[in-house]
């Protein structure tokens, strides 16, 4: 018989319905959060950050960690002057053809960064309008220099394979972060829009990634690099070598990037193009700032040159499946400096190679399977398995089901995207590591916990994913 409402209001509807959900389907856990309750998470703490002295740049950034997804906004505290060199085949940008034009005047307010593909364009028009709402921006296009917000921005992808959920950076999050910025200080690492960022995908390394920055000062002239890195190719040290890399060997640091690209060319072509397909959608976005004043040529010129320099610090750079986009920008605070602009232009090149290094957070361990003496004290009992046994969702995209047979567990994933090491096609057998965790021996982290709660958490820690709730078979 259907349900109807009479007097109820849409909330009570939902919760009605809620109700119904939990009596039909025996749902343990609440049901999927949308997009409206998402919650930001600002400035949250990092293990690292780059300290600089220039008042005139503030950093905001923001996080849903149901994603985990988030953004990064750079304010600038006066108009600015910008130049953008596009560089990767699939560019998601905000005011792209606008900046080409080179007109010599400063416009730029704030540039924005963001996790969601192109969904999360949203969070640069919202800090546009922020601008706007907050009093600091009108609407007097008629003034010597038109007083309009002027947001810019870019995305990454963040979808897919790498998180089983497609929340993304939304208005909220995007004014949740220019309201937080600060200044003289830049977070490193795997947070604002680098929180699920990856790199490596061309050799199979998919490593984890993050956004780095750098600071220098030469006399009066200050120089600052910020890059979010979520690139196609590896991040490469000045040695030559990749930093880190997920190979079938399990976590290796410091290869010859030089080994990679033969061991490509002899034969591991089918190989490597197995791995590589799984992450395929990729962007470096990076940002260089200066103090100096620069006619519009020369800026565009400096977002050039550094941006060319950026093809040894990440290899293979600015490929088809890249989205790479760079961006210059001058404060416009001092007229001369010590350095010439192809000086300028050096010396930020070797700063941006900081940066990028300084983005690569800690990566997790490989998960080993229990030895053969602890598989006696952790073995658990049927009706202990069939107690784990369920539907297990972590979106409408991503589901998990687990069934006990013969005193073993095994898993198989629902829906569009794939449990990681988990298909779709056939049942795997889960292989314990403690009472409460499970592993599918695989090149890359994969651990599933069961927490008390009723909670299954793929890769606990900083990247995890949370199944929503489950449904009992």
């Amino acid at each position: 018989m259907p349900i109807k409402f009479k007097s109820h209001s849409s909330s009570a509807k939902q919760k009605i319905l809620s109700l119904v959900s939990v009596i039909l389907f025996g749902l343990t856990n609440q049901t999927i959060a949308s997009q409206e309750s998402l919650v930001p998470e600002v400035n949250k703490k990092t293990e690292r950050n780059l300290k600089f002295d220039w008042p005139m740049i503030k950093i905001g950034t923001a996080s849903y960690e149901n994603g985990p997804t988030g953004t990064t906004v750079i304010h600038f505290g006066d108009k600015s002057s910008v130049a953008i060199d596009v560089r990767g085949g699939g560019p998601g940008t905000v005011n792209a053809p606008y900046m080409e034009m080179g007109y010599p005047f400063p416009e730029l307010d704030t540039i924005v960064i963001a996790g969601g593909s192109w969904y999360g364009l949203e969070a640069t028009t919202a800090v546009a309008s922020a601008l706007k709402d907050d009093g600091l921006r009108d609407g007097d296009a008629f003034a010597t220099v038109p007083n309009i917000a002027m947001s810019v921005g870019s995305i990454i992808f963040d979808f897919g394979g790498r998180r089983l959920n497609e929340i993304y950076p939304d208005k909220k999050l995007g004014q949740a972060a220019f309201r937080a910025a600060k200044t003289g200080n830049f977070p490193l690492g795997a947070t604002g829009a680098a929180r699920f960022a990856k790199s490596g995908g061309f050799f199979g390394c998919n490593s984890f990634s993050g956004q780095g920055a750098a600071f220098k000062q030469i006399g009066k002239v200050k120089l600052a690099a910020f890059t979010v890195v979520n690139a196609y190719g590896s991040i490469v040290d000045r040695n030559g070598n990749v930093p880190s890399c997920y190979t079938e060997s399990g976590l290796e640091t410091n290869i010859p990037v030089a080994d990679l690209f033969s061991d490509y060319g002899k034969g591991l072509e089918k190989k490597i193009a197995a791995l590589k397909n799984k992450h395929k959608q990729n962007t470096t976005i990076s940002i260089l700032v200066t103090n100096q004043k620069l006619k519009p040529a020369y800026l565009k010129r400096l977002a050039v040159q550094v941006n060319t320099s950026m093809a040894r610090s990440l290899q293979p750079y600015g490929t088809l499946f890249d989205g790479d986009v760079f961006y210059a920008v001058s404060t416009e605070e001092i007229e001369d400096g010590e350095l010439n602009s192809v000086e300028l232009g050096i010396v930020a090149s070797e700063l941006m190679w900081d940066a990028v290094l300084s983005s690569i957070p800690e990566q997790p361990a490989v998960t080993k399977t229990a030895s053969k003496k602890q598989k006696k004290k952790i073995k658990l009992s049927k009706q202990q398995l069939a107690k784990l046994e369920g539907e297990y969702k972590f979106s409408e995209q991503s589901q998990l089901i687990l069934k006990s047979r013969n005193g073993n567990l095994y898993a198989r994933s629902k829906g569009r995207i794939n449990v990681y090491a988990i298909p779709n096609d056939k049942e795997i057998e889960l292989l314990q590591v403690t009472k409460n965790e499970f592993t599918v021996p695989s090149r890359y982290p994969f651990l599933m916990r069961f927490e008390k709660n009723g909670e299954l958490v793929i890769n606990p820690g900083h990247w995890q994913q949370v199944s929503i709730n489950k449904i009992a078979n």
